[in-house]
């Protein structure tokens, strides 16, 4: 059977480089093997992975949805408990305890209640025992709950054996201790570097751009923007302390504008700005701190724009590739509007005015263009996402639609749309959050957060393949992805990795 999407280049590769930013480690050295944990994101997982110490291959990997507190191999057959989770921000420690079996790489759940129980220590007592510390359920009127929790001690035959959602609250109770919550990622760290000495943290690759001469460049978490030559070497980055989003390059190639990474509620103090470096050394050659937040956009005609971002609380990060205007959403409603339902989302649109100059394009607000609606259900309140003007001015953009409890069953969308009014031309409906989308005269290719890539045909939306991503035997997940002028795709994926692929 021929496969769709091949992996020819890796740029990036590393050691241990399906974790991203180690925060967790444990040994096993009867078997030879480190269990190592990644950094959990809010939205994101956290990556657990088997590694064998002799040739740091990957031989087991699970995402967890919450973050990695704990994990304990099991002194005999071939397991690794995880345990994990979180505070939900207003009640209650939920997570999940898993048993990750290391011969089928399949992972089971195995608390029954649907918020579980945020997982911090465990410790095989012998084969059939595993002793369990775990937050307690909630803080409601509990000053403690952040130092102290819960220890049981649960007992089993036969390990592999247990079904999934079989531990009850009558299994996890059991009296109350001390329970601190030490930061591993100083010990992992040095687990990892010592076993590779040639490992780096790597993160997030956040957009990924080909030259016409071969060099690739890629934003990441931590660095704002970096380059490899053709043989595979990184010829320089530049570091930051939180990274670079989007890449616009100069049609000379001499130079690239790089929007940065500012979290608004986090760092109030460091104003968002983008960079114009120089692609020969990364040398910073110019600046824009803008007055709100933005996206970094190429335009149809090779021009840099910087479209309003939405994280003022008025609009909506809705970048849009190649577009003959400057796109975004807006909860503002037009004038004379009649009867918006509460959060209503409208398209609007700012043409591209002024001179030409080597700086973006930056909105002027006077120009904006209410257009429609931007969710053609009515009953529905839809998110932005990327997205691309395609040659006969219809855009084609991925979605979510909003519910107060998460992402839904279909409640993710890539639709064509037209301009005038809105209009569906077709839409494809996923589980799955996209996380970067591009087209080529014919097809559009989507990213999931599962690891999925989907393409789909530009006239009609039908699926063309899908296939999940992988390098060697492992999963990876896209986070960035560019069709190339040679028609190929570039790949970024959550482990700092640079995929150069070719697709059917």
């Amino acid at each position: 059977m021929t496969i769709p999407l091949s992996v020819d280049r890796i740029f990036g590769d590393r050691s241990f480089a399906e974790i991203g930013d180690p925060v967790l480690a444990t040994a096993d050295k009867r078997r030879g093997l480190l269990a190592v944990a990644g950094r959990y994101e809010f939205g994101g997982t956290a990556a657990v992975g088997v590694y064998g110490t002799s040739d740091l291959a990957c031989y087991a990997l699970v995402r967890s949805p919450y973050p990695v507190h704990a994990m304990a191999f099991h002194p005999t057959l071939p397991l690794l408990a995880v345990g994990t989770g979180r505070y939900d921000g207003g009640y209650f420690f939920e997570g999940q305890l898993l048993l990750l079996h290391l011969e089928t790489g399949t992972a089971t759940s195995l608390i029954e209640h649907a918020l579980g129980r945020q997982v911090l220590e465990l410790e095989w007592l012998d084969e059939q025992a595993l002793r369990v510390v775990m937050a307690p359920p909630d803080d409601w009127e509990d000053e403690t709950a952040r130092v102290e929790g819960h220890v049981a001690v649960v007992r089993r035959p036969d390990w592999t054996a247990v079904p999934a959602k079989s531990l009850t609250g009558r299994d996890l109770a059991g009296p109350r201790v001390p329970a601190p919550r030490p930061d591993g990622s100083g010990v992992a760290h040095q687990m990892v570097a010592e076993l590779s000495a040639g490992w780096e943290s790597r993160r997030n690759v956040r957009a990924v751009e080909a030259l016409s001469d071969g060099r690739i460049l890629a934003t990441l978490d931590g660095v704002q923007l970096e380059s490899w030559l053709p043989s595979g070497e990184r010829a320089w980055m530049v570091p930051d302390e939180e990274g670079g989003r989007e890449i616009v390059v100069a049609t000379d190639e001499g130079s690239a504008w790089v929007g940065l990474i500012r979290r608004p509620g986090m760092r109030e103090s460091v104003p968002q700005s983008v960079v114009r470096l120089s692609l020969a050394d990364g040398k910073q050659l110019d600046s824009i701190v803008p007055s709100s937040f933005v996206s970094l956009v190429r335009c149809a005609n090779g021009r840099s724009a910087l479209s309003p971002d939405g994280r003022n609380g008025a609009r909506s990060r809705f970048p849009i590739r190649g577009g003959s205007r400057i796109y975004f959403q807006s909860t503002l409603q037009p004038p004379g509007a009649r009867n918006p339902h509460k959060g209503e989302r409208w398209l609007m649109a700012m043409d591209l005015q002024g001179p030409e100059t080597a700086r973006p394009v930056e909105p002027l607000e006077p120009s904006a263009q209410w257009m429609f609606p931007y969710s053609w259900e009515p009953r529905e309140t839809h998110l932005g996402g990327p997205g691309i003007e395609a040659a006969d001015g219809t855009l084609v953009h991925a979605g979510t639609v909003y519910h107060g409890q998460g992402l839904q069953p279909g409640g993710s969308f890539v639709v064509r749309r037209e301009t005038t009014d809105g209009r569906p031309r077709w839409v494809f409906r996923t589980d799955r959050k996209a996380t970067a989308l591009d087209a080529d005269a014919a097809t559009v290719y989507v990213g999931y957060d599962d690891g999925e890539v989907v393409a789909l045909d530009l006239d009609d939306g039908a699926v063309r393949w899908r296939q999940y991503l992988t390098v060697g035997a492992v999963s990876a997940v896209p986070t960035a992805l560019t069709v190339t002028a040679n028609c190929r795709l570039l790949i970024g994926t959550s482990d700092g990795r640079i995929l150069e692929c070719s697709a059917a």
